[in-house]
């Protein structure tokens, strides 16, 4: 697999100011998500289901109205559409924390906060998702994508060890204002992002049955529906792993908030590790999705059978580094392997599979925990994560007509390349050559497919035709590439 320059797509003037107001902002969100979880227990008296229920609200906005926000997101000035989600969900947080340090909150504030914050979610989401492609191009996404996960952790580092003393010196109430003025870091730079240098699709007029489009066009390509399932099926008890560390840390090893923001800090070191390893890979792989999300299954049962609270905090880096290579991986292969003129909507689907089973997965965990204790709880998740994912493995490479020993390290480049060759039909509408190039690993494009807003993505695409900055003129008909091995 080709490495190249970790930090390339930041010679992009536009992402290097979103960048860099994501990279202020971030601390400032992981705060307040160690805040949240540690008010709603001091308040429910360590209560899982009352943790269980916090989290459900937050993301059950995006399992009901997800659909419609990715189908909105496409027809809407992005840029515009995040100053207003970043605003609101800034002035959110200022009114919870206002409540909070007054001693005034309940947990049905936090209810109805978390709720609210999901709502926004619901056009946030896969608005800074298809708004990553407009700034940066093809050439950089996959690089975008993992520098914006890096940057993301490098908060989930920072911010939880924050709030951690912070809680501890002067409450949670405060926390939640820092956050809240904390995006106004985000907000200046997407007003000083230059529009003109935007490569911005042509817009998604308004019109019936865009969602049912969206949705015709996920089900036609077999490797994404099946990738959707792994996903559903890692997420129902991955997503809720902050509830099981806060879980874990209050029951079982009976420690304070300083001692969860550490626990949190070292899972997402690891995911920091995971996403600057992401940076350096030329284009995501399906064995990499694959080989991410089976270690974060075993992780998950390695952490719950851990006897005291140092082996756990240890055995968190590694789980976090495993989670983040499935994760960056699977966000890249979808970025990068649909239409353009179809991303928001797309990206909505992989959002709502992504989050939205945490309204599911979250009672489960919480239920788990409160019945059997919150080791049961962790070791079942992981268990049941390893079974599935091997599972749809099988499937997968079944679907995409590629022989196992095409995963093996060092194989892709040459005879796997003849394994793979059949595997175009992982992408049902996919042109055979553009799908056979990419599944075996070419870095340029078969004929006729470069200028494709899908497999063309990568270092080394010939794009054809001038690009003037302004529009993306590339010819967005196709339906997108296969999914690379």
């Amino acid at each position: 697999m080709m490495r190249v320059p970790m930090f390339r797509s930041l010679a992009v003037r536009n992402y290097r100011l979103y960048a860099l107001g994501q990279l202020l902002s971030n601390p400032g969100t992981w705060m307040q998500r160690i805040a949240q979880d540690w008010l709603v227990l001091q308040l429910s008296h360590g209560s899982g289901i009352a943790l269980g229920m916090t989290t459900a609200l937050q993301f059950l906005p995006l399992l009901l109205f997800g659909l419609w926000g990715g189908a909105l997101v496409d027809r809407l000035d992005k840029r515009r559409l995040l100053i207003f989600t970043q605003g609101a969900m800034g002035l959110l947080a200022v009114g919870l924390g206002v409540l909070a340090t007054a001693g005034a909150a309940e947990v049905w504030h936090v209810y109805v906060f978390a709720f609210a914050l999901g709502m926004i979610t619901v056009l946030d989401n896969p608005g800074r998702q298809a708004f990553v492609p407009e700034m940066v191009g093809r050439e950089h996404l996959s690089n975008a994508i993992a520098l914006n996960s890096a940057s993301f952790q490098l908060g989930r580092v920072t911010g939880p060890a924050i709030a951690g003393l912070l809680i501890a010196w002067i409450g949670s109430g405060p926390v939640f204002v820092v956050n809240g003025f904390s995006f106004a870091f985000t907000i200046v730079a997407l007003l000083m992002i230059r529009t003109a240098d935007l490569r911005t699709p042509e817009p998604v007029p308004k019109g019936k049955g865009q969602i049912r489009e969206g949705l015709r066009y996920v089900t036609g390509r077999r490797d994404l529906v099946l990738l959707l399932v792994l996903a559903a099926s890692v997420q129902f008890f991955g997503a809720n792993g902050q509830n099981q560390i806060a879980l874990m840390v209050n029951n079982v090893f009976e420690s304070g908030a300083a001692a969860f923001g550490t626990a949190a800090a070292a899972l997402a070191v690891g995911a920091l590790v995971g996403a600057l390893l992401a940076a350096r890979r030329d284009r995501p792989r399906v064995r990499l999705v694959l080989i991410g999300s089976m270690g974060f299954g075993v992780a998950q049962v390695v952490a719950g059978l851990m006897p005291g609270y140092l082996a756990f905090v240890l055995v968190l880096v590694p789980m976090g580094v495993l989670f983040m290579t499935y994760v960056t991986t699977l966000n890249a292969t979808f970025q990068l392997t649909v239409d353009s003129r179809m991303r928001g909507r797309v990206m909505s689907m992989f959002l709502l599979v992504f989050m939205g089973v945490a309204p599911i997965g979250a009672p489960v965990v919480g239920l788990l925990a409160d019945a059997f204790g919150p080791r049961a709880s962790l070791v079942t998740g992981g268990a049941v994560t390893v079974v599935v994912v091997s599972v749809l493995s099988v499937l997968l490479m079944r679907a995409m007509d590629v022989r196992w020993r095409a995963l093996l390290p060092g194989r892709w480049r040459g005879e796997a390349t003849a394994d793979v060759d059949g595997g175009a039909g992982a992408g049902a509408s996919a042109s055979a050559g553009a799908g056979a190039a990419v599944a075996a690993g070419s870095r340029t494009p078969a004929s006729g497919t470069a200028g494709s807003d899908g497999a063309g993505g990568g270092p080394g695409t010939d794009d054809t035709g001038p690009d003037d900055g302004r529009r993306d003129t590339s010819d967005t008909s196709s339906r997108g590439a296969a999914t690379p091995v």
